[in-house]
């Protein structure tokens, strides 16, 4: 995945989005800081939304339906993911890869995923915090050898 796959995805489904939230073109084109005229060419698939409203649309509407069937999950992370090439910091509690992620690999407290949406790996710990999420298998891999090697006092 990459911005313009997210962009042109996203401005497909920004139509869904919106009635799923249940608002007018005029209240979502004004969440959105764009005009209503600009709305409707995206949803009649004439322009694409910029990378500035996919971002937020991803964060206003990061609990729709439609954004999970389409990025799996946790929208905003799969953005953040994209936008920095990968995620490498203690970032917050996650709901633990229940519904859209597969178990790659365990080490000590972390596990290493894949979200069967957007085939992005991210690592989590024993709470379901996310430490690492990466579009790169080889890099998730060896993070999580990091990971365990300095809870074990490894170095």
């Amino acid at each position: 995945m990459d911005k313009e796959y997210i962009t042109e995805l996203i401005s497909s489904k920004l139509r869904l989005i919106r009635a799923e939230s249940g608002y007018t073109q005029e209240k979502m084109a004004n969440v959105l800081g764009m005009s209503k005229k600009t709305l409707v060419q995206i949803e009649k698939g004439r322009s694409a939304a910029g990378w500035a409203h996919v971002v937020a649309v991803c964060a206003l509407f990061r609990n729709s339906e439609v954004l999970q069937a389409v990025l799996g999950d946790e929208p905003l992370e799969v953005v953040e993911t994209v936008a920095h090439r990968s995620i490498d910091r203690p970032k917050g509690k996650t709901l633990g890869g229940k519904v859209w992620w597969r178990d790659i690999e365990k080490k000590g407290e972390f596990r290493l995923q894949q979200n069967l949406i957007s085939h992005h790996y991210r690592i989590l710990d024993s709470y379901d915090d996310l430490w690492f999420s990466t579009f790169e298998k080889q890099d998730a891999v060896a993070r999580l050898d990091e990971l365990f090697n300095e809870q074990d006092g490894v170095e």
